[in-house]
């Protein structure tokens, strides 16, 4: 590379809209970072199948598709042809601009500055905004340092508020009177209940190319690639988002809960592994569920919870990352020691509804939020599983997993930190019989063993809380011998199905 050159970096989740990109540049470097393939030599994921398939095709179909056609001169970087991310510099020799999207990456980060700031001649390093978020980073960093303030709701009214989204323009009050709605109730989905149809994008060139790639290089990663569903350019993304607009929004709230061993997103817009890598942006996200909703009025707790989702949810987890990554990343609040064995990769656990949604995620890489939360991470929690290995879980098995959100919902809000405990994200087998048609059956003897041992073991702490009390008084109600049976089934869970080792 010749003297005076400028350079700009992009990653596997940074596939952004070209009018998004500098165009002041004279060459792309589109990299197969060993860290997002998960060859990275100090922290090694056996990443799942359809996750780097993905990754492969979108990177190479947005360097023909968007790339070419905009006139950049492009690199296309192998994971094989780099030990780990600092090892981009030794393309970089002799220029005098670097510029990179923010990665909102801390390793990725911190590795890339340190190896360019080791260059001799250094360059100017230019990093640029992430277009993948509502928020700056100055404006996280901001409103987290206003201690007092920094909890969900008054984070997600600041958000409606700032950005005018279902905000009256008469009353300066949100939409509905309230900021956020729930259903009257929340539904389970039926013996002979027919879901929508959804379309599905894996048959190209670039995912069949990417198939044979993720086949030779990763033959031991986790899941499958053949029934390989996920948008790989923008057209399709924005399809696949008007598909979830059109035929499951309407019914998104009052079946959000919904727990199908079979479905693979039921009522969820399954957006996230396309919005996490550009191809989707979440303003016109939100904008284009607002502009449906005033065509076409959808039911307000649908809309709504898709936004606090998008708009919400999302932007905190972000937020809680950028602001406290660093210690929250340590934090092991009840101190759990064990470890999964390979029976939590493979389905095998015995524990029915936990065994479905990991087939789930086996075949596509996706599990619904609340199969996340209140099935994977609930599970997990109670099994006092160390949040080490539920952070590489989560990592290595969802095709929309990233550092900046597996870390705040695994180390976070996965260990009861930073939320309000009147909700913990843990409960009986009664939740999942309610919200699904599983029948009550051993796994649930052993679900509830660990949960009545978790709210035994810790009741000091939920009496100490006027709403989580109940939960204390709830198991004293619990007969003798169906408690003490339910824990000979939990043990017994945790003696075949986890490890425990220091």
């Amino acid at each position: 590379m010749s003297q005076n050159q400028s350079v700009l970096l992009l990653y596997p989740h940074q596939l952004y809209p070209v009018d998004k990109l500098p165009r002041d540049v004279d060459r792309v470097f589109m990299i197969e970072d060993p860290l997002m393939f998960g060859r990275d030599p100090k922290y090694p994921l056996f990443t799942h199948k359809q996750k780097l398939v993905l990754h492969r095709a979108s990177m190479r179909r947005y360097v023909e598709e968007v790339l070419w056609p905009a006139g950049y001169q492009v690199e296309y970087i192998e994971f094989h042809h780099m030990q780990e991310t600092g090892d981009i510099v030794n393309k970089l020799t002799n220029i005098e601009r670097v510029e990179f999207f923010d990665p909102t990456d801390d390793m990725l980060e911190r590795n890339l500055t340190s190896a360019l700031s080791g260059l001799e001649n250094k360059p100017t390093i230019n990093k640029i905004e992430s277009p993948n978020f509502f928020l700056t980073r100055d404006e996280v960093k901001n409103f987290f340092a206003k201690k007092d303030k920094s909890d969900f709701v008054n984070f997600y009214q600041w958000q409606r508020e700032r950005f005018n989204i279902l905000i009256d323009q008469e009353s300066y009050k949100p939409v509905g009177g309230k900021l956020m709605h729930e259903p009257k109730s929340h539904k389970r989905l039926s013996a002979e209940f027919v879901l929508p149809t959804f379309e599905v994008y894996g048959g190209n060139k670039f995912v069949d190319e990417a198939k044979d790639y993720v086949h030779k290089y990763f033959p031991d990663n986790a899941g499958s690639v053949e029934d390989f569903p996920w948008p790989t350019n923008h057209k399709e993304a924005s399809d696949w988002l008007d598909d979830f607009l059109t035929n499951r929004l309407r019914d998104f709230a009052i079946y959000e809960e919904a727990i199908d061993g079979q479905a693979p997103w039921v009522f969820h817009s399954a957006i996230s592994p396309v919005l996490n890598i550009g191809l989707l942006d979440p303003m016109e996200v939100v904008e284009r569920a607002v502009k449906l909703h005033n065509e076409t009025a959808q039911p307000l707790e649908s809309l709504e919870k898709f936004i606090r989702d998008i708009l919400g949810w999302r932007e905190f987890a972000r937020g809680l990352y950028v602001d406290k990554q660093v210690k929250i990343r340590t934090i092991n609040t009840f101190d759990h020691q064990r470890h999964l064995t390979n029976d939590w990769y493979t389905a095998n656990t015995g524990v029915k509804p936990l065994d479905d949604v990991i087939k789930k995620v086996l075949s596509r890489g996706y599990a619904h939020a609340v199969e996340r939360s209140m099935i994977l991470g609930n599970i997990m929690f109670l099994s006092e599983i160390h949040p080490d290995d539920m952070y590489r879980w989560f990592m290595e098995m969802f095709v929309d997993a990233y550092d900046w959100a597996v870390v705040p919902n695994v180390y976070s809000i996965g260990q009861l930190q930073d939320i309000n405990l009147s909700k913990p994200n843990v409960s009986s087998s009664n939740y999942i019989l309610s919200m699904s048609w599983y029948e009550r059956d051993e796994w649930a003897d052993v679900w509830d063993g660990l949960y009545w041992e978790f709210i035994s073991n810790n009741s000091d702490l939920f009496s100490k809380n006027a709403q989580t009390r109940m939960l204390v008084h709830q198991l004293e109600r619990v007969p003798e011998n169906r408690r003490r049976i339910a824990k000979y089934r939990a043990e017994d869970f945790l003696r075949e199905k986890t490890a425990y080792y220091i």
